[in-house]
């Protein structure tokens, strides 16, 4: 169950960048987004105090920051046009070759 609640806190984690980024534009502030960050880092920090009553804190932190990234990154090539570059992808591969060595290890 800690595994799911890390999984999941770790999607979480990719609400509140995307917030922060829609929440404030050429015309002011956005409420409604900027809520969703703050909702968003809220559940994600609670799913992974969670997880760590069963995964060591590190590798918690590490898997919990690996997802936030990784989709951070394809959230922002898919919606705003980011760079896909080979060498980006090719180090999002070796952050999520971490994840999936720590869940391993």
């Amino acid at each position: 169950m800690a595994w799911l609640y890390l999984v999941v806190a770790g999607l979480f984690e990719i609400g509140w960048p995307l917030g922060l980024k829609k929440g404030w534009t050429a015309d002011g502030a956005q409420a409604g987004w900027l809520i969703f960050a703050v909702v968003t880092m809220a559940v994600s920090g609670a799913l992974l105090m969670l997880a760590q009553r069963a995964i060591p804190m590190g590798t918690a932190y590490a898997v919990w920051t690996g997802i936030g990234a990784v989709g951070a990154f394809v959230t922002g090539v898919m919606l705003f046009g980011d760079s896909a570059s080979a060498m980006r992808i090719a180090s999002i591969g070796l952050i999520v070759a971490g994840i999936i060595g720590l869940k391993l290890a």
